[in-house]
Order: C-alpha cells, then structure tokens, then sequence
C-alpha cells in the first residue's frame, strides 16, 4: 500500500478534471511553493516536489490512464519512474509553466526547445532621494559577480553522451517503462571541462567586478523591487546569466513626506500673518514655490498644489502636494506685547464663534476631493 497522496488530492482537482484545470492547479502550487519564494524551507520544496510529480503523470494522457486504472502502483511505486526528481529536473521538464511569473535562481530554463542552465540571481541595494524618485534617475553601480573565465574548453560528457539524461529502465506491473533523469556527472548540461584557467572554478566560472547602469523610473517606492535581465551571475557551459534585482531604498526628506504619490509639508505661520494674511515660499521638490495665506486663515487649513507631487509608477497621473498650515502661538511675550493682547482679548473680533467654526480636518480633505 502505497503512503503517497493520491494525485488528485495533490492538485486539488476532481478525477474528471480537463487538461487545463490540471495545469492551472500545478502551476497556483508551483508558484506557491516555488524554491525563490521559499528559501531554505523544507517543506516548501516537498510540497513543490510533489506537486511536480502529480502533475508530471496527470498531465500526460497515458500516465493519467494507467493511474487512474491502477493508482500509484501503475507508476512503478512512484512519479517520475521510482527515483524521484531533482529540482534541475523539475525545471527543465516543467519550466515553461511559470510563465516568467517566478525565475529560477542557478535552475535550468527551455530555450527553443534545449535546456541550458541559469545563472544564479543577484540582489543590490539602492539608496534613492526624494528628488531622484520623482524624475528617475540613471545609477552606475559596481557589482561583484560570477562570469565565464576565458580559456575554458570542454567535452562531451561520455556518460550522457551529451544529453544532459540518463535512461532507465524500471519494472512494473505492465512491463518495463523508461524514464529519465539528470546525469550526475556533467549535473544535466551534457559538457565536462578538459581544460581552464587557475582563476576559475570547477564550472568554468570566476568572480569579476563589473559596472552595471541600472535606469530606475519615476514614481518607485521604498522596499519596490526591480529587475535587470542577465546581469546576474553568469551560468557555466554557454548557459543563460541570472538577473539583477535592485531593491530601492527611498531617502526621507527633511522637508517633504510622501504619501504613496502625495508629498505633505507642515508650514508654520505667525498669529498676525494668519489674522492679516501674508505670502509664503515652501519646498517642492527640486525647487520652491510661492503661496498665499488668506486673512484669517485657521491653523489646520489645508492648501492642494496640484501635480506638485510624485508620478504614479503604474499611470500617467501625478500626485499632489498639500500644505498644512500650523498657526505659530508664542510661549513667551514681552510686557509691551502682553499689553497689546491685553487691549485686543476683549474686542468682539477676537472672541471664538461656535457657529463660524472652521471645519474638521477629515470635512476639509472631503472638500478638496469633492
């Protein structure tokens, strides 16, 4: 009695099932479970494992019948021919399933029908301004990474002869069924080295510095996460070199805070000012820009510059910059000016009036949005 899970239940699929539920449901678990997403969790990679061999035998007409006849004793005790299957296995059988939603980081990829290794991807930092995220900006940068060494010849691997796979043949209760899987000496890629230089490792492979000029979008987010293709890690044997992935680091600014696409600023007035009403020159963003405060202007008052703000990364549309206005109270005075209050506290313009009360802040960003 076999203890693998039945391969429906794997796939969470119904027996009659079309061959295209089938690869939906293999390709939300591969995705879920995929080795990137998943680092250094164990069970991630079983279920992954797993998940590759129901798919392997379901997605194939005759597999799926004699499973579906004799169950996983058809199969010759397991998917993928009894041995099991590595992950270079998985890749290279079932790559072209992820559709580029994942990459694979040193795994195989299927170019025009071949398999060829993947170089490994690589992950830099990137420190960015609140200027240069809002126009884009161009950053060299050096990166430490693994290319091919010159000088390196190879050979035909004599144990593949070149396929990259290794044929076997496995008893079942139908007969002898052939399967395939990586060739352990050359690891799949159907080469060995004859010969190399003494700077290079036993792939063929040396690290080396390179400049690498990366053009960032405006309007990317701290944390966001963007993708240079091939210029990661090369692969060894003519393969394909893994990416460059540039985290971005945003820069608070001193002055302005961001908001998603919106940039607030906290402007300070004197009590005159906001009784009289008077100019003020704020940042913006690579600049300054002049606005006027109205007589009798509350603190808490929001002012709306439009297009003042950061272009959104996924539109063509631009964020705003609000300006809230903060009425500056003195915590000190002198006598002369104590006086003078004294002589304005009780005149009829200087008294708080319920019915004229300003708005609430949430009544205020209503209004501007209305």
């Amino acid at each position: 009695m076999s203890d693998k899970r039945d391969y429906y239940e794997v796939l969470g699929v119904s027996k009659g099932a079309s061959e295209s539920d089938i690869k939906k449901a293999y390709r939300k678990l591969a995705l879920k479970y995929h080795p990137d997403k998943n680092p250094d969790d164990d069970s991630a990679a079983e279920k992954f494992k797993e998940a590759a061999e129901a798919y392997e035998v379901l997605s194939d007409p005759q597999k799926r019948q004699r499973y579906d006849q004799f169950g996983h004793q058809g199969m010759g005790g397991s998917g993928f021919g009894g041995g099991g299957m590595s992950m270079d296995d998985i890749f290279s059988q079932f790559g072209d399933i992820f559709g580029g939603a994942l990459g694979r980081g040193s795994g195989w990829v299927s170019v025009g029908g071949a398999s060829l290794r993947r170089g490994s991807n690589l992950r830099v930092k990137i420190k960015l301004n609140l200027e240069e995220v809002t126009n884009g900006v161009t950053k060299k940068i050096k990166v430490n990474k693994l290319v091919n060494a010159e000088g390196v010849t190879y050979n035909t691997c004599s144990t593949c002869n070149g396929s990259g796979r290794i044929m076997k043949v496995t008893q079942t209760i139908l007969g002898h069924m052939q399967t395939a899987s990586t060739c352990t000496t050359c690891h799949g890629t159907g080469k060995i080295i004859d010969k190399k230089p003494g700077d290079a490792d036993s792939q063929g492979l040396k690290r080396q510095e390179e400049v690498v000029e990366i053009d960032i979008p405006a309007g990317v987010q701290d944390g966001m996460q963007l993708s240079v293709t091939g210029k990661g890690n090369a692969a060894p044997f003519g393969g394909i070199p893994g990416d460059l992935l540039v985290v971005i680091e945003e820069i608070e600014d001193e002055n302005l805070k961001r908001d998603g696409a919106n940039l607030h600023y906290e402007a300070y007035v004197n009590f005159v000012d906001a009784v009289l009403g008077t100019s003020i020159e704020i940042p913006t963003v690579g600049g300054k820009a002049k606005i006027k405060i109205e007589p009798g202007t509350q603190s808490g008052k929001i002012l709306r510059l439009r297009g003042k703000g950061v272009p959104d990364i996924h539109s063509y549309g631009r964020g705003d910059l609000f300006v809230h206005i903060n009425v500056w109270t003195p915590k000190k005075v002198s006598k002369e000016e104590k006086a003078m209050l004294e002589k304005l506290k009780n005149s009829e313009n200087f008294q708080p009036n319920p019915t004229h009360r300003d708005k609430g802040f949430f009544d205020r960003v209503k209004d501007m949005f209305s």
